[in-house]
């Protein structure tokens, strides 16, 4: 996690990413109380939070079919196959936050052999959450 000229490239930052979820409203609660974001925009199938100039969008699994085709979209138990890192200040005190928010937490805080402190939780699609310093 350094602060390196990024190369030549289209592919300059995230703008968004999507997330597929089987309860949009337990889902969109859960990021605005655990993040402590307001919805940036919502609409009867999705809710959409900034994290600094990234949009995640929560999108209800019924509406994914028409976005990925033909791929196909997978449930919340057939395994994990991303995880979303968000790099804090001090792992230790923002766990003790999310436990006193009643979060349980997958892992963590430990020391990872790369040389960063971890620790993971899921949101309520199964989403792996893990924060970094």
């Amino acid at each position: 996690m350094t602060n390196e000229p990024q190369p030549n490239t289209w592919a300059h930052n995230i703008f968004a990413i999507t997330l597929f979820v089987e309860d949009l409203e337990a889902c969109k609660q859960f990021y605005a109380k655990i993040f402590d974001l307001p919805v940036n925009y919502e609409d009867p199938n999705s809710a959409v939070f900034k994290f600094g100039n990234t949009l995640v969008n929560l999108l209800k699994i019924s509406e994914a079919n028409e976005l990925i085709e033909p791929a196909t979209v997978a449930s919340q138990h057939a395994g994990s196959r991303v995880i979303y890192t968000i790099q804090v200040e001090d792992v230790d005190k923002m766990c003790i936050q999310l436990l006193e928010q009643g979060i349980t937490l997958l892992n963590g805080p430990m020391d990872r052999p790369w040389g960063i402190r971890t620790a993971s939780f899921c949101d309520p699609s199964g989403h792996i959450w893990e924060i970094a310093k």
